[in-house]
């Protein structure tokens, strides 16, 4: 009788320590994995606000301009990016056609811009070059009916790379 209570208690034993290994473990994966996830950066397609591309734009030398929209469109800004939403358009009767980069196209469609073919709109961006052409950057664009932001005033942060937080209080100040 004495042995069988012994080899209980040692049972009851390996048991609580397998529970509380088994336990620590699982805890430790949970940790894990969560850290991971918190870690893992969003694969931006070249768009994030570290990327080559973002750091053409210089938020201190925007300027404003009125435009007529000849073109709504996807493009790739530099070779191996995800595409982007851009306009095409032109300033004044006689001005050239201008480039005009709004966001990645996994942020905003073309189609969900609320900018069409034909609308008179002011424009606030960065004149730069890219790939040899002559382009804007744009901030802000806006409408009689619509104003679309896609950079912070403050310092060009482009908004898909804001917290969803950060985000709805930016636009909700539209």
């Amino acid at each position: 009788m004495k042995n069988i209570l012994i080899s209980n208690r040692y049972d009851m034993r390996k048991q609580k320590i397998f529970h509380f290994i088994f336990f620590v473990v699982f805890a430790f994966m949970i940790s894990g994995a969560g850290s991971i996830q918190a870690n893992d950066k969003k694969d931006m397609g070249g768009w994030g606000a570290n990327d080559t591309y973002n750091k053409f734009y210089n938020a201190q030398d925007v300027e404003k301009i009125k435009v007529v929209v000849t073109d709504v469109k996807e493009v790739v800004p530099i070779p191996g990016m995800s595409p982007g939403v851009a306009l095409v358009v032109k300033e004044g009767k006689e001005g050239d056609e201008i480039l005009v980069h709004l966001c990645p196209v996994w942020y905003k469609k073309p189609n969900r811009i609320g900018i069409r073919k034909g609308d008179k709109i002011s424009l606030r961006g960065y004149f730069t070059e890219i790939n040899g052409k002559e382009v804007i950057m744009a901030a802000k664009i806006k409408n009689k009916n619509k104003s679309f932001k896609v950079r912070l005033t403050s310092d060009g942060t482009p908004f898909w790379t804001l917290s969803p937080a950060r985000l709805q209080k930016e636009l909700s100040g539209d």
